[in-house]
Order: structure tokens, then sequence, then C-alpha cells
């Protein structure tokens, strides 16, 4: 990529603040092969902002003004950058090298392909054998007597869109798989993406039938049947259809459509209206121009980001996760889901609804796993929805981006339940588009593995899971009984928020220095190491309670031979005075290997004490608490300092 950079370095360029344009850094551009790198020139101070080039959406370059020659990068992950270089003819320049840079015209010039951290080939190994998508099945009991793993797309030769490994119904044959399949959209016939274990229960997914407008298949219909009768507790199914009714009606005229009741026996359709990739796309346009508004006013804001629609999409998006959850847990009834090709709402649809059925997809490993089985293997089109390279402007949507705004929406309802915090999405996200690993690489599994992404590139999941204290939320609580079942989550509107986290982050002072979730962080890492010096210090205090006894003993076996002790008969309290004890009449006790310079001599305990021989007594009979282990700030403590009992006190 080197050679389509025609200035490297330009010197005296000025970035400026988004909210506050007067306010400006003077530094260095660099220009590299993988990154935009902009150095301040500040005595002392060596601030560096790193911009990766597959992370460039676009280079606007307004006309120049007298303060200079702007450029203005739009980034994937919702940065913006304002730099104003004093020549025209460099600003041309790097306007030229940036917009080639950050659009790749092959799979070899993205940056995953370029990534080497130093890891051998071994670790490479264990980083892509990291998640396990079968186990995940395994997890759910499957195969079993109703479900079975088929091979009929090995090859990928009834799909090619579709992972090789598919769980199909048990009384499902190759004939019918095959004939289905023909009758679905790109051949993506019914299969199964969740089951649940305790009522049988499944979600399957597939593409929209090519039905047109009197067109049937008797294959499908059984394969529809085998779906049913894969669920013993349940005589109908729910197919449901994604896309607004009109939508469909739409694609009937192509030769597609959607399921006609009359055809398929026992099924109840329903549709739930989720717009397509375009509409999504200029929503989210809208509402990142309201984003960079400079100062909006309030009603600006409100209105920009009604106007944009975004929000009703997700609660679109997730008013059809909760009807398809709940038809599985409450209802016990199986589940056909479907758009048009199955790889863009069908996947959202499906990992809402898996989110808010299963606690283990709460977790960060479940995230991980359910992405990586209902988006990364079943087929969604990451080259083409995240513009990875160059290509046609109209297959870009962000499907992923609004996955990651309904967990986190849930993870807003409901704090305890969820394992991740905030910044396990965010950084999902930015990965997801900076094409640093090679997850995301590819439009299906059959493009990845003839890429050999397992062998070129690095897994970007075991760097999560290494790092992933950075990512646990501390108000997670597993046994919580919100967490055990069914997330009863609300799409009243007053239960959405704008994620200012993710659309705002690089916004300087729009944030609160530390988020309630990190200060929570900070304050449970405080409490764990607090625990452990207060078992530390437990563990000191027995140590020291039974040194002290063993030297008691001692004393008081070397007071029975004391002919001092003995002259004042049975009460020894009265010789209790340093004086008495002059001469070493005290002898070393056997538990302490060195004799400390003042001892404390206990005296034998008075079988009906006064109340003064109990204020003398080394033990707060009411209490229980050892007197000699107060504080040694307590008034009446005169102690050597080099006594155990002031080594005590310090501990």
């Amino acid at each position: 990529m080197m050679e389509h950079i025609r200035l490297p370095k330009v010197e005296n360029v000025r970035l400026l603040d988004r909210v506050t344009p007067r306010r400006s850094r003077v530094g260095t551009l660099y220009l590299t092969a993988t990154h935009t790198i902009f150095v301040e020139n500040e005595t002392g101070v060596r601030n560096e902002t790193w911009v990766l080039h597959s992370l460039v959406c676009s280079v606007e370059k307004p006309s120049a003004s007298a303060s200079g020659c702007p450029i203005i990068i739009h980034c994937k992950n919702f940065q913006v950058l304002h730099f104003v270089l004093p020549r025209e003819r460099d600003c041309h320049n790097v306007y030229l090298s940036l917009q080639r840079l950050s659009q790749p015209e092959s799979y070899d010039e993205l940056y995953c392909f370029s990534y080497k951290p130093n890891v051998d080939e071994e670790e490479r190994r264990e980083e892509w054998d990291f998640l396990d998508v079968r186990g995940d099945f395994r997890r759910m009991g499957l195969p079993n007597s109703l479900w079975k793993l088929s091979a009929v797309n090995q090859h990928y030769k009834v799909s090619d869109t579709y992972p090789a490994d598919l769980f199909v119904p048990e009384s499902a044959t190759p004939p019918v798989i095959v004939g289905s399949s023909k009758f679905r959209s790109r051949g993506r016939f019914p299969t199964l993406s969740y089951y649940s274990k305790e009522n049988h229960a499944a979600i399957c997914r597939s593409s929209q039938p090519l039905s047109g407008f009197s067109a049937r298949c008797l294959e499908d219909e059984q394969m529809l049947e085998a779906i049913l009768r894969s669920n013993p507790s349940s005589d109908f199914m729910y197919v449901v259809d994604t896309r607004p009714k009109l939508n469909a009606i739409a694609n009937r005229a192509a030769g597609k459509g959607y399921e006609n009741e009359d055809n398929y026996s026992n099924i109840k359709f329903q549709f739930v209206g989720i717009e397509n990739i375009h509409v999504m796309r200029n929503s989210q346009q809208k509402m990142l121009e309201v984003c960079e508004l400079r100062s909006p006013s309030m009603s600006d804001f409100l209105e920009g980001l009604e106007s944009s629609g975004w929000l009703k999409h997700i609660k679109a998006i997730l008013d059809a996760g909760i009807f398809i959850a709940k038809a599985v847990e409450h209802e016990g009834v199986s589940v056909l889901v479907h758009c048009s090709d199955g790889w863009d709402r069908t996947a959202q649809v499906c990992s809402v609804a898996c989110v808010l059925l299963d606690p283990y997809y709460r977790t960060l490993r479940g995230l991980m796993v359910l992405i990586e089985k209902d988006w990364i293997s079943f087929g969604h089109k990451f080259s083409h929805r995240c513009n990875h390279q160059v290509g046609d402007p109209k297959e870009v949507s962000p499907v992923i981006d609004q996955l990651l705004e309904c967990m986190w929406q849930l993870t807003e309802q409901f704090p305890c339940a969820f394992e991740f915090n905030e910044r396990f999405l965010i950084t999902i996200h930015s990965h997801i588009y900076s094409c640093q690993y090679g997850n995301f690489v590819g439009n299906n599994q059959r493009e990845r593995i003839e890429l050999g992404l397992r062998e070129r590139t690095h897994s970007l999941w075991s760097y999560l899971w290494a790092n992933k204290a950075d990512y646990i939320n501390p108000l997670y609580r597993p046994d919580h009984s919100q967490t055990q079942r069914l997330l009863p989550a609300s799409t009243a509107p007053y239960c959405f928020k704008f994620w200012r986290g993710l659309y705002n982050r690089f916004d300087k002072g729009m944030h609160p220095r530390q988020s309630i979730q990190d200060y929570l962080s900070a304050i449970q890492e405080e409490t764990q190491q607090l625990q452990k010096q207060l078992a530390s210090h437990k563990q000191k205090i027995t140590q020291l309670e039974q040194e002290q006894g063993c030297r008691s003993v001692t004393q008081r076996e070397a007071m029975d031979k004391s002919p001092t002790a003995w002259a004042y008969g049975s009460d020894p309290g009265v010789a209790n005075t340093p004086q008495d004890y002059t001469g070493g009449l005290l002898t070393r006790s056997p538990c302490k290997p060195k004799a400390t310079d003042s001892g404390l001599v206990l005296p034998h305990k008075d079988p009906n004490p006064s109340s003064e021989t109990s204020l003398s007594n080394g033990s707060d009979q009411e209490s229980g608490i050892d007197l000699s282990c107060r504080s040694p700030l307590s008034e009446d403590s005169n102690r050597d300092p080099d006594s155990d009992e002031a080594a005590y006190s310090a501990a």
C-alpha cells in the first residue's frame, strides 16, 4: 500500500476540536500503509492520534479558506477528525492518498493480512479453536432423538452461504432438505438456530420461499411439518416474516414472497415489520448528522433523533425478538424466522430472542458464541454490509450495529443480568470494522475458507477473553432470579435511550470523567484488596493469640516455681508490679525464641473477682475482646513499641 502514498509527512497541521473549532492542536501528520498518525508538537508532551485506514468511512475536502485547507475524515467507529493543512498542494495529495488507502480493492489489502502480533503458529491455531459452535449445540443437548446433525451441506453443495454443519429434524430426509432448498432464496432451507431442551421448542431460520403468487413445493411443506413434529408438546408452529407486509407482497412479483397458510398445515403466520437495509442505512446517517451538530438545542437534537427513526427501528427488532422468545418460553411453540435472504433481519431477531431466553448468551463467552453462530457461521455478509472493500454502496447497512445496540438497550434495562459491560460491545463494534482480526472478513463460511483466514490472520475472540477483566460488568449477578429466566424486556418508548457511549464517544467534554461501571469496578477491586488484607490480619491475629496463650502458660509455670510468688500465698495479684519481678524471676517462654524487653504477666483468676480485679484482667468479659489487643491510640496504651502487643496493634 506504500505506493499509494503521495505525501508521507506534512508539518504544521492543525487538528480542530469538533465542539470548539477555535481550539486546535498543531502537529505533524504522517501517512503509513495502515494508519494515519497525528503527532502534536507541544513541548514535553507526545500526544498521538492514530486512525486505521480500514476504519475510514469517507474523506471530505471542503473549499480552502484563509485559515488553511481542510480535510474531514469520517470513521466507521463514529470518530470525526477535522485537519487543516497549510498548503493546497499538500492537502490535495493527502486527500487522494487517503481515498485510496481507505478503499481496499482486494481482500489481501485488508489490515488483518498484515497484522503480525508476536505469536507462533501453535498459538494462532489455539486462537481459532477458542470457540466451538458445535459445542454450543451440545450444550443445548443436541443431537438427540428429535434433531440430528446433517451432512447434506458438506462442501456447500446445497447452499453456498450456509455453514457445512447444520441441525435438521430427525425425520427430514436428504431429498426433502434438497427439495426445500430449491424452493428457498439462495438455497437457505429451514434449519435449527436454537433449541430449548426444557420444552423441545425450537427457533429455526431460513430465507423467503420462492412462492410467487401461487407456487408451492411439497418438500418445503414436508420440511416445516418435520419441524413441527420435532416438538411433541405443540400442535402448531409460528412462521415469522420479519419484513413489513407490503415489502413481502412486492417480492411476490419477483417470484418470491411468503408462505401461504393454506398450503402449510398447522402454521400461524406473523409479520413483524422490520425495514430493509436501505431504510436502516439512511436512518443511521440521519442520526449521525444530529450527533455531529456542533451546539444543538434540545429541540433540534430531539426532533432530529425522532425524524431519523433510529430508535423506532431498534424497537421493532426488540419487539420481534420478544415475540419469538415468549412463543418458545411461555407457549412452548417452535418458530421459523425469515426475511428476504435470511442473513440480516433474521440474524438480528434470532439473536435477540436467544439472549432473552438463555442466560448463557448474556455472558462474555456466550455473546461471542452467539455472534459466531448466528452471524459469522450463518452467512451475514460482513464484507458487504461493513464496506470492507470497494463495492456497491447500496449493500452497506448497519445491521450488526443494531444488534449491538439492542444488547446495550437490554443491559440498561437489566444491569444485573449481563456479565459484559458497555466497553465489551463497543470493542466488538470497533473490531468488526477495523479488519484487524479475520473473524469478520468475508461474507460466508465458504469464502472465509477460500481466503485461508485461519492460516493467515488472527482471531478476535481469544484477545477479548485474555482481556476479559476490562469487560466485566461489576453489577452482574448470575444467581439473581432475574438472570435465571426469560428477561421481561419492555419496549415502551420511555425505556429507550440514546447510546451516547457509542455514537459520541470521541467527543471530549461530553462524558463524565469516569463512568458508573468504571467507578463500581474500581470500588469492587478495592473491596477485594481490603478483603485480602482482612484475611491476612485475621491470620496474624490467630498466630499472635496462640503465641500469647503459650507465653501465659509459661509465665504461670514460672510463677509457681518462684519463691517470691510463694511468699505472697494464694493471692498473687498483689505481686503484679514490675518491682516484684526484678532479678530475672521470669523465665523465657519456650514458644518465643527471644525474650521480649517487657513481659506481660497474667495473674491467676480469682474465683470471685471484684470489679477492680475484672478491670485488670486481660479480656473484656462482655465483649469477648482481648483488651491487650486494643488500638495503640487508646488513652491507657503506654506500651513498649517492641512488645508483642504493639506488634499486634500495628498489624
